[in-house]
């Protein structure tokens, strides 16, 4: 099993669980290529259940402040796309956990659609999520990613109009990915009254999972989130501790952070 019914088997997995999906965010580079690998696998043995590896780029629109600075820390240490996807094979060779790379579509774009398609899943990525790629021309990379077997994971915004939110159900694979705030990333904390009204429209137009994400810092935060969306997803969080303090104590320092949001999603389902 690999490639989109590998994220799919991860919520599938979940929901017999009676639980929400955990997924954990890091860029790639981040503090360092070693650090952030040794860091993703750390999220996961601590109970992440679903990994997003950041791949950098020089103008992250959708993000905040915190993963802004962690991009560009990798940027100035050297790293490419070359490298961030050699990382991205190791770290799938040491885990079974699905990954997803998480970009901008200006890299695949210029990489070509194909090739970027054929490089993710040869180092065993699962899909990715491109937040700037608009539903309405997104179809040469849906052919792309069908041809390799990607999972293809969009966003949806509470200002969304209904037939935005259609196109974006429609062609969501693996899960949709609902913001649960206005604005760029780790900046404010969710909205849950406008989070869990958008998850219930877009569960109206898709049998696909919905995830949350964007504000989700804390285990009691993840488990109000937990309590009406099937995945609970944190990233500003965790780039915060991969990068505050030591290297050395950074996959810790990450493992503790996922041990507290994994017990908030298993409180919720209790």
């Amino acid at each position: 099993m690999a490639g989109r019914e590998d994220v799919e088997h991860a919520f599938r997995r979940t929901v017999g669980q009676g639980r929400a999906t955990l997924v954990i965010y890091l860029p790639a580079g981040y503090p360092d290529m070693d650090t952030s690998r040794a860091c993703l696998e750390a999220a996961a043995h601590a109970g992440a259940d679903v990994l997003e590896v950041g791949i950098p780029f020089s103008d992250p629109m959708m993000d905040g402040p915190t993963i802004q600075a962690a991009t560009q820390a990798a940027l100035e240490r050297g790293y490419t796309v070359d490298a961030d996807l050699e990382m991205c094979a190791a770290l799938t060779e040491a885990v079974p956990t699905p990954v997803l790379a998480m970009t901008y579509y200006t890299i695949p774009d210029a990489r070509g659609l194909d090739r970027f398609a054929d490089d993710l899943a040869s180092v065993g990525i699962d899909g990715a999520i491109l937040p700037d790629l608009p539903a309405q021309e997104a179809q040469p990379w849906l052919d792309a990613a069908a041809r390799h077997d990607l999972a293809t994971v969009f966003l949806a915004s509470s200002v969304s109009a209904e037939s935005r939110l259609t196109s974006i159900a429609a062609i969501s694979t693996g899960f949709v990915y609902a913001t649960g705030l206005l604005g760029v990333t780790g900046v404010k904390d969710v909205d849950h009254g406008d989070a869990a009204s958008l998850v219930k429209r877009l569960r109206a137009l898709t049998n696909a999972p919905v995830a949350v994400g964007v504000g989700v810092k804390t285990g009691e935060q993840a488990a109000t989130v937990a309590g009406y969306a099937d995945g609970v997803i944190v990233g500003s969080a965790v780039v915060t501790a991969a990068g505050d303090g030591d290297p050395a104590g950074a996959p810790e320092r990450v493992a503790a952070l996922v041990r507290e949001l994994r017990a908030g999603i298993e409180r919720a389902a209790s």
